[in-house]
């Protein structure tokens, strides 16, 4: 029996399988994070354009984008992320135990905060009102007074 033929046909299968789990779950999560984002009033494409979603991250909950290097030190990242997660929690009016929701599962967390109930908390976030055409009274021209 040829063992490294039977190993390369389970590692074929696994990583197959991996990509059967993880596809879907990729989808989700950017679909989660356009609606979130959205619903703070940024564009979605934003939120799936690596490192950029997190400066936008950042000014979604309104801290300063510097932040961004803190995810690049070691150690430190593990902690702001978990304060990216509380604040992020905090700004759709959240409690600090969803932020840990969000820090450990957030697909499931975004899909909460982009298509549940809970509102932007920073800010007045409206879909624009389309422009009304002027009225005729105000096409009409203005009679000098004297």
């Amino acid at each position: 029996m040829d063992y490294n033929a039977v190993a390369v046909q389970n590692q074929s299968f696994s990583s197959l399988f991996v990509w059967i789990i993880a596809i879907p779950i990729i989808v989700v999560g950017m679909i989660a994070g356009w609606k979130m984002y959205s619903k703070a009033g940024k564009p979605g494409w934003e939120s799936i354009i690596p490192i950029y979603n997190l400066i936008v991250l950042l000014q979604i909950i309104q801290k300063p984008i510097w932040w961004i290097v803190l995810y690049f030190i070691p150690f430190v990242n593990t902690i702001i992320t978990l304060l990216v997660a509380l604040n992020l929690a905090k700004a759709f009016g959240k409690s600090a135990v969803f932020g840990v929701v969000l820090l450990w599962i957030f697909p499931i967390g975004y899909l909460i905060l982009g298509f549940g109930s809970s509102k932007y908390a920073y800010g007045n976030v409206s879909t624009p009102t389309p422009a009304t055409p002027p009225t005729t009274e105000q096409l009409q021209p203005q009679s000098p007074t004297q």
